[in-house]
């Protein structure tokens, strides 16, 4: 009974075995492939939600029909009257309500917008940039071309301009008066308008001289009325110039009209130069004669003396009056001065002509006065 009883421990190990269940294995390749796998899902699952964060917090890019439209939106016409002159600013409406705050546009889309502005503003800056319609009479002085160019003063060179002949026509003295610049005006006697003609030129601010009268190497030529002639006596000399001086007083000075055979007589130059020192006037020898006998008087006697350096309108010509002109020039800045003669007669040209030379002159540095203020004197 007893063996009977006992088990077998042969048959238990048997049993426990078959209870047991069966181990599974799994390759080590296969786990280290599944780990890649796991890992790169979640990189990705991380890379699609950085992503679409990004996107989320960036400006969303706009067509380009939105940027057109944000152009004409945006307030920046607002800001051009400001910076722009000329546009004429409107007032606002104090009954609309603010228009909402537009958010800041990046600063590429700012310069982007500058480069291709809007049409209304296109137009505005056209119309800023078109400069004021000035006549063409108005912007730029008319300039003349047969006007050589103008040299330099030498130490402020002086211009005298010297009109002779005055008496016999008040409409062309009121020309050569009117300059914009002082001038000298010889005025002949015993004309039916000498003493008007002086008290003319004294009143515009300009100098008066006697032009007087004196015979010419031409006896055919009528040097006029109150004129100095070869048979005369220094008494009957000294009696007309007292009366012509007379007639048109107060003057400077007298210049010789006409008078080539009287200045080449050195005996009656010597009365009519003592005879103007004794007065207290200057005389000028218009230099008539090459053979002028006033230089050698003046140096014999001690008198001091002006003599002309040019004739302007010996051709009543605009290019001999010019030419001349740019000769005087010269000699002004050499000597420091030059004496100019022009006549009346020539008032339809040559007032005009020296209207137009002055400025040029000025320019350069000369400076225009009369006889008396010259200070070409010449002392012996």
């Amino acid at each position: 009974m007893e063996k009977s009883n006992k088990k077998n421990p042969a048959k238990k190990k048997n049993s426990s075995k078959k209870k047991r269940k069966p181990k599974v294995y799994i390759p080590l390749n296969s786990i280290i492939s599944l780990c890649a796998i796991i890992v790169g899902i979640c990189t990705a699952f991380l890379l699609i939600y950085s992503f679409s964060t990004s996107l989320k917090s960036s400006p969303k890019k706009k067509s380009p029909v939105e940027k057109v439209v944000e152009k004409e939106i945006i307030p920046e016409p607002l800001k051009a009257p400001e910076k722009e002159k000329g546009v004429s600013k409107k007032t606002p409406d104090t009954n609309k309500t603010e228009a909402p705050v537009t958010k800041p546009v990046p600063e590429k889309k700012a310069v982007q917008s500058e480069k291709t502005p809007s049409p209304v503003k296109k137009e505005v800056e056209e119309k800023k940039e078109l400069p004021p319609v000035v006549s063409e009479e108005k912007k730029v002085p008319k300039k003349t071309s047969d006007i050589p160019a103008i040299p330099l003063a030498v130490n402020s060179a002086k211009l005298v301009i010297l009109f002779d002949d005055a008496g016999q026509n008040l409409s062309q003295l009121e020309k050569c008066i009117s300059l914009p610049f002082p001038v000298t005006v010889a005025v002949l006697p015993r004309l039916p308008h000498s003493r008007e003609a002086a008290v003319k030129v004294r009143a515009s601010g300009n100098e008066v001289i006697l032009h007087q009268p004196m015979q010419s190497v031409n006896p055919n030529v009528n040097p006029g009325s109150g004129a100095i002639k070869p048979g005369m006596t220094e008494d009957e000399i000294r009696t007309i110039l007292f009366q012509n001086i007379n007639e048109i007083a107060p003057i400077t000075g007298m210049n010789n009209h006409e008078g080539s055979l009287i200045t080449a007589d050195a005996e009656k130059m010597s009365w009519i130069m003592n005879y103007a020192s004794t007065e207290g006037i200057y005389f000028l020898d218009s230099r008539t004669n090459v053979e002028t006998k006033v230089p050698y008087v003046g140096r014999a006697l001690g008198y001091s003396y002006y003599e002309r350096n040019i004739f302007l309108d010996n051709k009543k010509t605009r290019e001999n009056i010019i030419a001349e002109f740019m000769k005087g020039l010269s000699i002004a800045n050499k000597n420091g001065a030059a004496i100019m003669i022009g006549h009346v007669w020539s008032a339809e040209i040559l007032p005009g002509i020296l209207a137009e030379l002055y400025p040029l002159a000025i320019e350069k540095g000369y400076k225009f006065t009369t006889v008396s203020n010259s200070g070409a004197l010449i002392t012996p």
